[in-house]
């Protein structure tokens, strides 16, 4: 059985707490930095530090692309490392942004996600061979396919996290999952298929689009809505009041990727005036780090950590 790999491990600054958690996974992780330093018209001014003992090593680079302005120093230092000689190299793009933005529906729209994957696609080889990127939960199936023979895309998830919370709960027993759509259910229910399920529905009614319950039971259960991502979060909260109208005793939620713009987690957070709760739990991952930093520690939100499944995706 091959041994275990020592990898070299570099991160963006908004990653760092991540990188740290993964580093802690294993002795054979090991923290490198770079200088983010910028000129004084505002481009990047990099620089890789230790660049000579990484050649011939296991080099790796968790990356956090939350906004356009801190994609291109990134790429910048991704499109680097490879070419320092280094034995292999894998990029940890736990959320891949522009996911959502797959489709062509009208002549002119612009499939963003297809322009990111053209553009990781294009990494250099390394002394091993193509640039693995590691990705989880990336928002359409079919995005594995804009990736060319350049570079392994290694597709992950989150789910297990989910799993293994949903176990040391009191109420195990009385889980119900829930998918907001039949988009969530065809993604998600075969890894979660030794719970009972139900699925919602949007539909259309003049110029708004209202969410049904489609199928499956919730009374008397806790129902744990189940979903990729979540931006201004409407849908969850539309989801939630149908759950509780059909009898659910309990309902809380799971997105892989907590993207919230505008801080748009604020309207789940918990008061402190005794009004009624409408999320038990929220949990999220540290696929955003920014959101994470956001929100704290406050209720109903609980981070579960992918620095394990990171750290394993290293080491294959």
């Amino acid at each position: 059985m091959e041994k275990p790999k020592q990898v070299f491990l570099f991160y963006c600054i908004e990653a760092e707490e991540l990188a740290r958690k993964v580093a802690l996974q294993s002795p054979l992780i090991t923290l490198q930095s770079i200088n983010w330093r910028s000129f004084d018209d505002g481009f990047p001014n990099l620089f890789i530090n230790n660049a000579q003992e990484i050649r011939g090593q296991h080099v790796a680079f968790l990356a956090a692309f939350s906004s356009p302005e801190v994609i291109f120093e990134q790429l910048s230092v991704i499109f680097a490392l490879p070419r320092l000689f280094v034995a292999s190299f894998t990029l940890v793009l736990p959320f891949f942004p522009t996911g959502s933005f797959e489709r062509m529906e009208e002549e002119g729209d612009v499939a963003t996600a297809f322009t990111m994957a053209r553009i990781l696609s294009n990494i250099p080889i390394s002394r091993g061979g193509p640039t693995s990127v590691v990705i989880y939960d990336i928002h359409a199936l079919q995005e594995r396919f804009y990736f060319s023979d350049h570079v392994l895309p290694l597709f992950e998830t989150g789910i297990p996290l989910l799993k293994q919370r949903l176990d040391q709960l009191p109420d195990a027993d009385k889980i119900v999952v829930a998918f907001p759509d039949d988009g969530a259910w065809k993604r998600f229910h075969k890894q979660l298929d030794h719970y009972p399920m139900v699925v919602c529905a949007k539909v259309r009614e003049g110029d708004k689009r209202i969410v049904r319950l489609k199928e499956g039971n919730p009374a008397g259960c806790h129902v744990v809505i189940v979903d990729d991502l979540v931006q201004s979060g409407g849908t969850l909260i539309e989801c939630q009041k149908v759950l509780a109208a059909n009898g659910a005793a309990k309902v809380s939620a799971y997105v892989t990727h907590a993207v919230f713009p505008k801080r748009s987690f604020e309207r789940f957070t918990h008061k402190e005036d005794g009004s009624e709760k409408a999320f038990t739990y929220f949990w999220i991952t540290d696929s955003c780090p920014r959101t994470v930093k956001a929100i704290g520690n406050r209720a109903p939100f609980e981070v579960l950590s992918l620095a394990g499944s990171i750290a394993d995706a290293l080491q294959i």
